[in-house]
């Protein structure tokens, strides 16, 4: 399996470590509950060094993303970070990704680990059909990432930046630490405010340690800890965010997924019309009304959770299935997402879903159960 750059610091943390999508990482360290309740109340520490890391650049960048992306790239600025995704021909989802706008031809895109061979293949078949002068470097190996989100984190953060503290949502900085050089965004995947550092893979111990100097990760009340896979999964259901292989995949429509603030049907008008590759299927669900099944929220009666594929059933007759499904240790119940019939997206309709040994009962809500507190 491959090792992330803080694969030591994982195994010094006492981590108990699987493979996902051929890396070896942490799935706890003191136990999923206690990690969760960390980042809601103070601040966790995730890697997420095996997710990709792509650097595109040349004449033809801006356009080759307009091309790839859902989202419109060409009104992005320098500093900026877009959430987008990459459709097939067929309106489903190939990856949800993160756009960094670094200059006018210099842009980098965070994919999913699973998916990262799979942009890759498919970006390169979209540059060497074009005529676009377009470089797609993967720096996945050669850099690391590292996800700090909760309530405490950007004033720790901000310490030693005050561009870092005032930053915005979706907007980063690159910044030099002593001699290394790093790339710091606010975006999040756990409902939480909090920042992503990417920098090379070789600093990130001396970077750990210039960071957390002051920080004893050991005492029950650190400011910050270490966080696995675990409660990272159960962090972006409470925040209602998808999840590739779950709410996302080649097989889903775009427009089911509830996140149509990232698909830009209108891409085509305007100064500088642009296309991307699924935007006319996308139109033609749309101008059929939308999809048949879209994602909603569902809180569910009792202390047995809902999982990925079981069915949804009103008065008997199948009407959705769920995607996931977890307790919630925010919120104190259990949670789940799956895909319902359009018709029965009115909060509290009250459904079924079957187990294969039994029945839960549940009841729609918005997505997404919970949002984090604005800051005093």
């Amino acid at each position: 399996m491959n090792r992330t750059p803080l694969h030591q610091f994982h195994l010094d943390h006492n981590a108990k470590m699987v493979d996902f999508a051929g890396w070896d990482m942490p799935l706890t360290y003191a136990g999923l509950t206690q990690e969760h309740q960390q980042v809601r109340s103070s601040g966790g520490i995730f890697d997420v060094s095996h997710m990709g890391r792509l650097k595109i650049t040349g004449v033809g960048a801006r356009r080759f993303l307009e091309r790839v992306c859902t989202r419109r790239i060409s009104d992005m600025t320098t500093g900026q970070c877009r959430y987008s995704l990459v459709c097939n021909e067929q309106g489903g989802v190939k990856d949800d990704v993160i756009v960094y706008r670094l200059d006018d031809d210099e842009f980098m895109m965070v994919v999913n680990a699973s998916n990262r061979e799979k942009i890759v293949k498919h970006f390169d078949a979209v540059r060497a059909s074009s005529d676009l002068k377009v470089k797609i470097d993967d720096q996945t190996t050669s850099t690391a990432m590292v996800a700090l989100q909760g309530p405490k984190v950007v004033p720790i953060i901000g310490k030693f930046s005050s561009e870092v503290l005032n930053l915005k949502k979706y907007r980063f900085a690159v910044k030099n630490l002593l001699i290394i050089k790093l790339i710091v965004s606010r975006t999040g995947y756990t409902g939480e405010d909090g920042v992503e550092v990417i920098l090379p893979s070789g600093s990130v111990g001396l970077a750990l340690k210039f960071l957390f100097q002051d920080i004893d990760m050991s005492k029950p009340d650190a400011l910050l800890k270490p966080a696995g896979l675990g409660a990272r999964d159960t962090l972006r259901t409470e925040a209602g965010m998808p999840l590739y292989g779950h709410e996302l995949g080649e097989e889903i429509n775009a427009l089911s997924c509830g996140v149509d603030f990232a698909i830009s049907l209108d891409k085509d008008t305007g100064p500088k019309p642009e296309t991307f590759i699924g935007m006319e299927a996308l139109k033609k669900t749309a101008a059929a009304g939308g999809p048949a099944r879209k994602l909603a929220g569902f809180l569910i009666d009792g202390k047995r959770s809902a999982r990925q594929g079981m069915k949804i059933t009103k008065d008997g007759k199948e009407v959705g299935e769920v995607t996931s499904g977890c307790p919630s240790p925010t919120l104190g119940t259990c949670i789940a997402m799956g895909f319902l019939d359009a018709a029965l997206l009115i909060p509290g309709t009250s459904v079924d879903i079957d187990t294969g040994k039994g029945t839960l009962q549940a009841k729609t809500t918005p997505l997404p159960f919970y949002k984090a507190p604005k800051p005093a």
